[in-house]
């Protein structure tokens, strides 16, 4: 099917007049066009299909839309992340294809600006060390994301004020995220600065060789964006407000924080834990999803109904370490007896917690790996969003009583 189309089928689409639809024209709603004189005028389909999303949505909303705020709209547009086919895309560029050779920072560059520039390549500014002392004594206590999102907001007052450029954004930014790295790591002072890539610093504690390295590095290639998921729409909603980089980025922390959105990771954790002790797998497995929904707990994902392709990817690379490894291969075994029971392929939350498992990582890796891959995705939402100049204000669909 052809993109062009005529003006009775895009006025048909839309639901409205000949005469309107030239009302549209001329108020630079729609774009014409008419290849030559023998011809009479087109529009392009999916521009037409835009208009009537939009025109939609102000429907929805019950308001007129107001200049600056977007209300009543669920669907926010965006040139950062796409899911379509059973595919993710991070500006058009397959995930699969990025987690081949990319990091996390040219990933985080693709992601703000479409790779222009390496806002990485040099140190961040030094943050007191009395200051990061202090800070992580007051959170004492705290759950690891949680702790996090009350210590970057600080440790962000503390960093020289950036020059007013695009530049100078995406340099904060950057140091953001290695900010965010050091305190989700419990790194050292003096490694607030570094310029060494993230999955390398993260290899570093944890002691990590060649191999499980680029397992690092792929997971946070794979982790750094995906839509508009919960947390992604709270940072937006936040950023849409005027709120600084840091608290949009505490935010989304909080929304990964709960045990619906980033507790997957842990859930599947738990079950691989659970099955290798005990002494069947089958029976364990079975008892195991009997109180749980699967798809919380590593298995299925309504945007994939195929299989999660960025899982795939990771497992078929532990298949290769299970002929040498006895417990590598129990861990695929358990996650091919959870899928035959559940009907569902492994998603991400299940590829996290074989990788730490089988590595034995720290028993926090899946959830470190997941917010400091997804703080580069947050960081382009934010300045998307941002810079609409428009806040984000749902309607609610009442359904209560009436005195």
């Amino acid at each position: 099917m052809g993109n062009d189309i005529s003006a009775q089928e895009a006025a048909s689409i839309l639901g409205i007049s000949l005469p309107t639809l030239y009302t549209y024209v001329s108020r630079g709603l729609l774009t014409a066009s008419q290849p030559d004189k023998a011809r009479k005028k087109s529009y392009l389909r999916d521009e037409v299909l835009r208009l009537a999303a939009r025109r939609a949505d102000g429907k929805r909303g019950g308001h007129q839309v107001a200049a600056a705020m977007q209300w009543g709209v669920p669907v926010l547009e965006t040139r950062i992340s796409h899911i379509a086919k059973g595919s993710l895309y991070y500006r058009g560029k397959n995930v699969l294809s990025l987690a081949g050779n990319g990091t996390l920072e040219s990933v985080a560059c693709l992601i703000w600006d479409g790779g222009m520039s390496d806002h990485f390549a040099h140190p961040s500014p030094l943050v007191p060390s009395s200051l990061v002392t202090s800070v992580r004594k007051s959170s004492n206590g705290l759950p690891m994301l949680e702790a996090a999102m009350t210590m970057l907001p600080q440790l962000a007052l503390a960093l020289p004020v950036q020059e007013q450029t695009m530049q100078g954004r995406f340099q904060h930014a950057a140091t953001l995220m290695r900010l965010l790295a050091a305190l989700l790591l419990e790194m050292p002072p003096a490694e607030l600065v570094s310029a060494t890539p993230l999955h390398l610093q993260i290899a570093r504690a944890w002691k990590a060789n060649d191999v499980q390295t680029r397992f690092i590095r792929s997971a946070l290639v794979l982790l750094a964006d995906h839509e508009l998921n919960a947390s992604t729409f709270t940072v937006r909603c936040v950023s849409s407000t005027g709120a600084s980089l840091a608290a949009s980025l505490a935010a989304g922390l909080a929304a990964l924080s709960g045990s619906l959105h980033g507790g997957g990771s842990a859930q599947a954790f738990v079950l691989l834990q659970t099955a290798m002790a005990s002494n069947s797998i089958e029976h364990s497995v079975t008892s195991f999803f009997s109180e749980r929904d699967p798809a919380l707990a590593g298995f299925g994902n309504p945007l994939y109904p195929d299989g999660d392709p960025r899982a795939s990817f990771l497992l078929k690379r532990l298949v290769a370490l299970s002929c040498a490894s006895t417990q590598s291969a129990t861990i695929l075994h358990i996650g091919e007896v959870a899928s035959n029971l559940t009907g569902a392929a492994p998603n991400m939350d299940f590829a996290l917690a074989a990788m730490s498992t089988t590595f034995a990582w720290p028993a926090q890796a899946s959830m470190i790996l997941y917010a400091l891959a997804r703080s580069a995705g947050w960081i382009g939402h934010a300045f998307e969003q941002a810079d609409t100049g428009k806040l984000i204000r749902p309607r609610g669909r009442y359904i209560g009583t009436f005195a």
